[in-house]
């Protein structure tokens, strides 16, 4: 398992050292390689498992946020800042390494009637489509509106469409469900809400010490087998 020794390797001279810079994001193995996204302004090292070698690939300047990483559609992708354009999608595809950028909705920090001076955002993939969900209208860093925006047509920033939800309390979000419940930070609960029927569901006990620290991913059953693996 050549990529696992390689992962192994690199952490460890990033713990003995110290990281690249402040950041340090999510990776995703295929077949053949394994990316991984980090420092600032953000690049991206990339390891080819037949080969178990690494190399480095630089992204335009740009700096990251706080989001977790999500890997769709073969690529990689975080929300950045351009000093051009502000915030944006920063996506780097595994496959032919390279990065792109991807706009943002122009009013994405608008609600119905008001202007949105503070929010939590963070990307998902809702029914197949790269969606990205807004928290707003923070009043001592508790948001009260949910505003889920969907590109139906991956790439083309004029089909972002919008649906904006009453929410109660979030301080924090931690993914979206396979069956399009958002996992949420609610009065220091765990909590699973339908943005469909406003549904909350309580899914952890109350001050859990990991509140506030973690990010989630969904995951499936695969046939796959990695090198060296045995099936008992």
């Amino acid at each position: 398992m050549n990529f696992i020794k390689g992962l192994d390797v690199k952490a460890h001279e990033w713990l003995s050292n110290g990281p690249p810079s402040t950041w340090f994001r999510s990776h995703f193995s295929t077949k053949s390689k394994c990316a991984i996204l980090v420092n600032n302004p953000v690049e991206a090292d990339v390891n080819t498992l037949s080969t178990d070698s690494w190399r480095r690939i630089k992204s335009l300047e740009s700096e990251p946020n706080d989001s977790p990483c999500l890997f769709f559609n073969g690529a990689l992708h975080s929300i950045a800042y351009f000093q051009e354009h502000g915030l944006i999608i920063l996506s780097f595809d595994v496959d032919d390494e390279r990065f792109r950028n991807i706009m943002l909705p122009q009013d994405y920090l608008n609600g119905h009637n008001e202007v949105v001076t503070s929010s939590i955002e963070r990307l998902a993939v809702i029914k197949g489509s790269l969606a990205l969900i807004v928290f707003s209208n923070y009043f001592d860093a508790i948001a009260t509106k949910c505003h889920i925006w969907v590109m139906r047509e991956y790439g083309v920033v004029e089909s972002w469409t919008k649906t904006s939800v009453p929410v109660h309390s979030v301080k924090n979000f931690y993914g979206y469900t396979v069956n399009g419940k958002l996992l949420i930070e609610n009065a220091n609960r765990l909590v699973s809400f339908d943005p469909k029927s406003l549904n909350e569901n309580v899914l952890a006990i109350e001050a859990a010490d990991w509140m506030g620290h973690t990010d989630t991913a969904n995951s499936m059953d695969s046939l796959v087998l990695l090198d060296g693996a045995s099936v008992i």
